[in-house]
């Protein structure tokens, strides 16, 4: 309990409130040699000031210690009542409505990510999902880590994330993918079990502590797992033997003037991009370059060719900066009213 809190003024008001009346009863005990009820029942309805007439006929000097009691008492009343209305002004109302208008924005989510998982590995996804302005909720079942995502002003439930009534809170039916990070892997494959079962095509991204538990993840529903031990060991093993390529790649994707991405556009049908060559988007978004073309029939071309001709429902796999991207995706938007639908980042 913080001692700057209204709950704890509450507190310190009942307590010089018990010693107001246990000095009150004294008092009459002792000035009017009252019996203890009688001055109990006097001090009582002189502390609550409800108008009763006085228990016994009060002496000169009984008098004036029921008008100290009088304004000692109203003042801890007064402190008691001020920090009651703090209490719910500051506190737990605060609070509970925060928590409704959270629940309400949930309920609105649409296209979002679900963020299983709000530990070491969570809060680094949480924080680059923020960094790319994609809408996500986490669910997070220890009450310390669902406080800290809500101090972080993430939407947050404070819940299971393998219960399918938990899902359904946070819409799964219309998320754009789930990403699995809890700490155990246990609860991470019925994490995984539980949206599969619920929105079979729903992209599901999860963590694997080792090989066994990935291979597992993969048997329950996810499209893709990761190992952070496996791929620290992979990336520690690269630096050691090739450590001016893995130097020169987080030189690119981490410079500080721009942001570079590789990202998946679906060419749209009424796209102003389709039947134009590799060749031609390049030289409209010169800094943009096309790595892959996918076709509608699944195939991929990698480094597809100049003249390769762009057609509707091609995914392209474009590296450049963000603004060069964007105003591809803008150029989709521009023609069909519709943005561009980015798959990966």
């Amino acid at each position: 309990m913080r001692f700057s809190s209204p709950l704890f003024g509450v507190f310190k008001g009942a307590i010089a409130l018990l010693v107001i009346l246990l000095a009150g009863t004294s008092g009459y005990v002792l000035i009017e040699g009252w019996a203890f009820l009688d001055a109990l029942f006097m001090t009582v309805i002189t502390i609550s000031t409800v108008g009763y007439n006085e228990v016994h006929p009060l002496s000169h000097a009984g008098e004036a210690f029921s008008i100290a009691l009088i304004l000692i008492s109203v003042g801890a009343v007064f402190y008691i009542l001020t920090n009651v209305v703090r209490y719910f002004l500051e506190g737990e109302f605060r609070i509970r409505v925060g928590r409704q208008r959270m629940e309400a924005k949930i309920r609105k989510l649409n296209n979002h990510f679900i963020l299983c998982g709000y530990g070491r590995v969570g809060q680094e996804i949480a924080h680059a999902l923020s960094q790319e302005e994609v809408q996500f909720v986490i669910i997070e079942l220890n009450e310390a880590g669902y406080r800290k995502a809500v101090e972080n002003d993430y939407l947050a439930v404070n819940a299971d994330a393998t219960l399918n009534e938990v899902l359904d809170e946070v819409n799964i039916s219309a998320a754009r993918g789930l990403i699995a990070a809890i700490g155990d892997d246990a609860e991470n494959t019925y994490a995984v079990l539980a949206a599969h079962g619920l929105n079979p095509s729903l992209p599901i991204i999860a963590r694997a502590s080792n090989k066994e538990a990935m291979n597992r993840l993969i048997l329950a529903g996810a499209k893709h797992v990761i190992s952070p031990p496996v791929i620290g060991g992979q990336r520690m093993a690269r630096l050691a033997v090739r450590p001016t390529t893995v130097q020169f790649m987080e030189t690119v994707f981490s410079n500080q003037q721009e942001t570079l991405l590789i990202e998946e556009i679906e060419i749209e049908k009424e796209s102003s991009l389709v039947e134009l060559t590799v060749e031609q988007i390049e030289n409209r978004f010169p800094r943009a370059k096309v790595l892959a073309q996918k076709k509608h029939d699944g195939t991929v071309i990698v480094d597809p060719h100049s003249e390769a001709i762009v057609e509707a429902a091609d995914v392209l796999t474009i590296f450049g900066p963000y603004e060069q991207l964007q105003n591809m995706e803008g150029c989709c938007r521009s023609v069909s009213g519709r943005r561009g639908t980015v798959k990966d980042k």
